[in-house]
């Protein structure tokens, strides 16, 4: 072993330390719920999860990857191409297009596969992209890759976004194009993207509009379709991509939704796709149940919607500032990160597991506490999470 390479590694860690921004995993003992028990802990109250709908561990969708496991096994030990798919891969594919309203979708074994593989296929040379300030490291990471050129407009700044197409629409090349991504919920802020008025522009300007609405989808819209449905812009967005390891039963897996045109080309030429193995059957069997719990229970998003108002409400009443938005995400920002890490802390020795983000997941001095609010919370568990909010902001000082 090459010692030197190692210290390095463990004297980044150590200052990591020093500084209070280092991060520790917590061991579940249980499923994901509104509580859980934790090693060491307990029972705890989550409020740092993306299970928004409380569907990772309904016995419905739990049924369906049992059963799915049984028929199918654990995997196909390959790619699809080469030794074949399952027949649940393309009834899930089939039921997320229905859902997303477009033509066909594709199943990709995370949002940051469906993303990374998608981006460098639907922009290449001579195109050109236009993205987000504050969009998710996925996309980041597939703008990279597709070693396209790239123009970065300020956050949801409608004026900023029409320059840069200005930009871009003088600086094409004969026969290339220009493509318009953004998140739909800003996980980070909690906002939704101004889907209207980046339509409206990429219409004027002949672009096409990318949608990643992993934290809209199973959340915004009249039936939990997502942004583009909370907008009423179904039809007028080229491509959503989105998750099933969130809303959608929280295993994992991701998946595109667009045309036949466009998935006919991924499934054709998207590495993930290509040199990945296929979404496990019984991770597919639990998506495609959980999509059909929303849309057949329509009181699934009435609770998280609920739940999201008395935890906006409560801690308002309390003194807090949480940024607004409309999604299920309430973050309250509280500076640095060294004081979010050590203030998650201290909500979790009260029993209410819920995360500080600070850099470089967000900007310096931008260290926020995010509340994320679920379905399967109790009206009792939320009472006692802003109990908890109550002791530690007058412990911190953050509370007068």
């Amino acid at each position: 072993m090459n010692d030197k390479f190692h210290a390095r590694r463990g004297a980044a860690n150590e200052e990591m330390k020093s500084r209070g921004t280092w991060k520790t995993l917590q061991y579940l003992e249980g499923p994901m719920a509104g509580r859980t028990a934790m090693e060491n802990r307990g029972e705890v109250i989550i409020l740092s999860s993306n299970n928004y709908l409380g569907l990772s561990n309904h016995p419905q969708v739990i049924a369906a990857s049992k059963a799915a496991l049984d028929r199918y096994g654990a995997g196909t030990a390959s790619v699809r191409f080469i030794c074949g798919t399952f027949s649940i891969h393309r009834e899930l594919e089939e039921e997320l297009a229905r859902f997303a309203r477009t033509e066909a979708a594709l199943s990709y074994v995370s949002c940051w596969a469906a993303n990374t593989g998608s981006i460098p296929l639907l922009a290449g040379k001579g195109d050109i992209i236009v993205s987000d300030e504050l969009n998710h490291a996925s996309i980041i990471d597939g703008i990279r890759l597709s070693k396209t050129a790239r123009k970065i407009y300020a956050h949801s700044d409608m004026v900023s976004l029409e320059e840069k197409l200005k930009e871009a629409a003088g600086e094409l090349a004969e026969g290339g194009s220009i493509l318009i991504i953004t998140d739909g919920v800003f996980s980070m802020e909690g906002d939704l993207a101004k889907l209207p008025g980046i339509v409206e522009l990429a219409e004027k300007y002949g672009a096409a509009v990318m949608v990643d609405d992993s934290h809209g989808t199973g959340v915004t819209g009249a039936n939990g379709r997502g942004t583009v449905e909370h907008y009423g812009l179904e039809g007028r967005v080229d491509v959503i991509t989105s998750t099933l390891g969130k809303a959608l039963g929280g295993a994992a897996g991701g998946y595109v939704a667009s045309s036949r045109a466009v998935i006919d080309s991924l499934i054709q030429s998207s590495r993930p796709q290509i040199f990945s193995n296929a979404l496990p059957a019984s991770v597919a069997a639990g998506a495609l149940e959980a999509v059909r719990l929303l849309e057949n229970d329509p009181s699934i998003l009435a609770r998280l919607r609920e739940n999201t108002d008395l935890l906006r409400d409560g801690l308002k009443k309390l003194g807090f500032n949480p940024l607004e938005g409309e999604s299920a995400i309430i973050p309250i920002i509280v500076g640095k990160t060294a004081f979010a890490i050590d203030m998650s802390a201290k909500m979790l020795e009260r029993g209410v597991f819920v995360t500080g983000f600070g850099f470089p997941v967000v900007p310096e001095g931008t260290a926020r506490i995010r509340v994320q609010a679920s379905a399967a919370l109790s009206s009792g568990d939320i009472d006692a999470a802003l109990e908890a909010f109550g002791e530690v902001g007058r412990e911190t000082g953050l509370l007068g």
